[in-house]
């Protein structure tokens, strides 16, 4: 089989197929079949040097571009409630809070290649599970990566793909075993932003832009007790009487004469003999 030259701005790089299957980041790399030559060593050599270190320059810039389209955003915002558009403000700061979410996502992953360029060797270890150093890294990479628009990190989830296999990469997209750290995937939820964070963002954002704005306020069901006194006082329980009150109801109790049964029983045996006797 013939070599290939495969060459970039900085390197020129001659590549055997005796040393692409040698490569220790693709153990079995022969196996791999569907994968061009070429293909194949450009993410040996690449996600093997500087995949993660592109990921993290790439996910920075992309944080910086969109920390500037919210600044602009809010500043829309604080002009729509200077107007008294509040319903409009409502529906932008929608899409804030939601940039915010992927804004937050995108630090995570940044975190999460910095681990992989700081544990290297783990990482360089010919072995079909990952280390546990960067066992959440790796998974959380294979798992959304695709839910970015990074192409960068992109490329460093097919890398990790094909390193680690087949099996664990269907595992970590199913999250079996909640592999996939759960920060992750509360980013990655679609969830509609509740009352309450609508109006602390527009809040916020009148503050932060010295516009008069009053939030509506919401009470929160814990808060409010399930037997709250009403205007109509319920009936209290009976308090037990103390020992002065049980002595001066025994004295409002008049007697019970206690003879009283025995001696009517007397008296009528008593005219029930003088019967029998005439």
């Amino acid at each position: 089989m013939p070599t290939t030259t495969w060459s970039s701005a900085k390197a020129k790089v001659r590549l055997e197929p005796s040393n692409i299957q040698q490569c220790s980041l693709f153990p079995g790399a022969s196996s791999v079949g569907r994968l061009p030559t070429v293909k194949l060593a450009k993410l040996c050599l690449l996600s093997r040097v500087t995949g993660p270190r592109l990921s993290v320059q790439r996910l920075r810039t992309l944080q910086q571009k969109k920390e500037a389209q919210a600044k602009s955003a809010r500043r829309d915002i604080a002009v729509l409630l200077e107007k008294g558009k509040v319903e409009s403000a409502r529906v932008k700061v929608e899409a804030i809070i939601n940039d915010d979410i992927n804004l937050e996502l995108l630090e995570l992953l940044e975190l999460y290649c910095e681990l992989l360029i700081a544990r290297f060797g783990l990482l360089d270890q010919s072995t079909r599970e990952p280390d546990p150093g960067i066992s959440e890294g790796v998974c959380a990479i294979i798992y959304s990566a695709t839910r970015t628009e990074v192409k960068e990190l992109q490329t460093l989830r097919e890398f990790l793909m094909h390193k680690y296999g087949r099996e664990f990469s269907i595992a970590v997209m199913e999250n079996r075993g909640q592999c996939v750290s759960d920060r992750v995937i509360k980013k990655l939820s679609v969830e509609t932003p509740s009352p309450e964070l609508v109006e602390g963002y527009l809040a916020e954002i009148a503050k932060g832009y010295a516009v008069k704005w009053t939030a509506r306020t919401f009470i929160a069901k814990a808060e409010v007790p399930e037997d709250r006194p009403s205007k109509v006082m319920p009936k209290l329980p009976d308090i037990p009487p103390t020992e002065d009150e049980n002595e001066k109801r025994t004295q409002s109790i008049p007697d019970i004469p206690k003879d009283s049964p025995e001696d009517d029983f007397d008296a009528l045996t008593r005219r029930f003999h003088a019967l029998k006797k005439r």
